[in-house]
């Protein structure tokens, strides 16, 4: 704008000294463009940018009647589009009084300038320009706004939670009315092997989908024996094919990790929804060239139909999950800033009780002594809760990792010596189950640390994808005594392992105690190739 009306002054005056006023506005704008954030140096430099150009105005367009370029004061033109710069610019940073404060300031200058500088007040070009300018200037200072809010729409005022209790509340009307009323990622799975099945049999089969990590875990299986199959995607492998290109890939070996003897064919199939890809399946038949073009057509179809079932079901899996660990973390939080700090507070009043007992007092030095010593068990009860609220499956450390440490605590603090068998596959089961079956770990060995009075603690962890078994034995009385608390344990175990479609058993243990396990999925195969764990005891 400046080099605009620097030009428009030199052609309608014809003198070099005009540009002056041009000089005047950049030392004016200086301000504004140095510190345009500033709340006292940007707006003063716009009133001086307004004063200048209506001083100017009068000074140019006297300067163009004497030139004899514009008569009647026209030449004002060539400057006061520059008037447009300091309203514009109030009118994006919304501020509309000091819009109107500017616009009162030009009309001033225009007539100091036109009556004063150029003595040019009277002529109609100069009075038209001047209106002309204080009007646009109106439209910008007050309908900039408007105009805006009218070309954008108001952005909506962010409801988080608003919004997630709407899509929740629809998405549980969803759950009900689908056929079976699950969202289960595993049960979706396995109902398409058997769907596929139909279409063509094979030896074996799986459904895997993506857990973080560039990895993939086991939803579903068929076959005579399990298969320890190829699960990360960065492996010269037709499933690492299929997930990048999400194009049906044919090949005439194993997808297993171990390589299999005579003919094979395989075909991977990926799980796209959208532009996504979600999943794979794969299929593998003894037999060579088992797949043709027409099966694979046959077999994609009827995976693109699964493919949004299965992405409904992952997806619900995961808020379940976080609303589930934000509901745990913040239970945390309120137990450690709450009851907690106030039983510190009772203990540390009964240890100043105990301080301050006159001599011979000893009944009620006891009762203190015996009371301390239960806020103490309660402390320590609250904060073994903390730590069970706070345990989390580790994506790298795996379930039989946090099912160790939170063992290893438990025990410490209880005086258990704890053992530990552990075989685990390098698959993993899905987030979602492994936190599953971490919480049913924690109640059996909390169950058998409050309330069977054992010396020791067996725990055994296998897992297989999509099979896991855990298993928590001890050699306490068992449940002879049905405490209520205990039964109540057992009923949320019980509703956990229903909810990962898994087996909860409780048998007595010979010569004594309880046998506590989940069983998921069918049962491992026997010939495992990895190695098992087993820790020495008591550690």
């Amino acid at each position: 704008m400046l080099a605009l009306v620097a030009a428009l002054t030199l052609i309608v005056t014809g003198e070099p000294l005009q540009l002056l006023w041009i000089a005047l506005l950049v030392v004016a704008s200086l301000p504004a463009v140095i510190a345009p954030a500033d709340h006292v140096s940007a707006p003063l430099g716009r009133f001086a940018e307004v004063v200048v150009t209506g001083l100017a105005a009068g000074s140019i367009a006297s300067a163009a009647i004497q030139n004899s370029t514009l008569d009647a004061g026209f030449g004002a033109w060539a400057v006061l589009p520059y008037l447009s710069v300091p309203l514009l610019t109030a009118a994006l940073r919304r501020r509309p009084t000091e819009g109107a404060a500017l616009l009162g300031v030009a009309a001033v200058s225009l007539v100091v300038g036109g009556t004063l500088v150029g003595r040019v007040i009277l002529e109609p070009g100069f009075l038209a320009a001047g209106g002309q300018w204080l009007v646009l200037g109106a439209i910008i200072t007050f309908a900039a706004d408007t105009m805006r809010q009218f070309m954008q729409p108001a952005e909506p005022t962010p409801q988080p939670y608003a919004e997630a209790t709407r899509l929740l509340t629809q998405l549980r009307s969803v759950a009900r009315s689908l056929p079976g009323a699950t969202l289960d990622p595993g049960g979706i799975s396995e109902h398409l092997l058997e769907e596929l099945r139909l279409v063509k049999p094979a030896d074996r089969a799986a459904v895997l989908s993506a857990s973080g990590g560039g990895r993939l875990v086991v939803l579903a299986q068929t076959g005579v024996e399990r298969v320890d199959w190829e699960v990360t995607l960065d492996a010269d492998s037709a499933i690492a094919d299929a997930w990048a290109s999400q194009q049906p890939q044919v090949a005439s070996r194993s997808q297993a990790r171990s390589s299999r003897r005579g003919d094979t064919s395989s075909l991977v199939v990926p799980l796209v929804a959208g532009v996504r890809t979600i999943g794979l399946v794969i299929l593998e038949s003894d037999v060579a060239n088992a797949y043709p073009k027409e099966t694979v057509g046959e077999i994609t179809w009827v995976t693109e139909a699964a493919a949004l079932r299965l992405e409904a079901a992952l997806l619900f899996d995961d808020v379940r999950s976080l609303a589930t660990n934000e509901e745990r973390q913040r239970l945390a939080r309120e137990i450690h800033d709450g009851v907690a700090q106030e039983l510190v507070m009772v203990g540390y009043g009964i240890d100043n009780a105990q301080a301050t007992l006159p001599e011979g007092a000893e009944e009620t030095a006891e009762e203190l002594r015996a009371l301390r010593a239960e806020v103490t068990r309660v402390i320590t009860e609250l904060r073994l809760s903390l730590f069970e609220l706070r345990s989390e499956v580790d994506r790298n450390g795996g379930l039989a990792a946090a099912i160790a440490e939170y063992a290893r605590t438990l025990g410490t603090s209880a005086g258990l010596r704890v053992h530990f068998t552990f075989d685990e596959s390098t698959a993993r089961l899905p987030a979602a189950t492994e936190a599953e079956l971490l919480r049913i770990a924690q109640e059996a060995i909390t169950n058998a640390r409050k309330h069977a009075g054992a010396s020791n603690l067996w725990v055994t962890c296998t897992v297989d994808p999509p099979f896991a078994e855990i298993e928590v034995s001890d050699d306490g009385r068992g449940f002879a005594d049905d405490r209520p608390d205990g039964r109540y344990g057992l009923t949320i175990m019980a509703e956990r392992a229903e909810r990962i479609r898994g087996r909860l058993k409780i048998t007595p243990r010979h010569p004594s105690g309880t046998t506590v396990a989940v069983v998921l999925g069918s049962s491992a195969r026997r010939d495992s190739v990895r190695d098992s764990v087993s820790a020495p005891e008591g550690e």
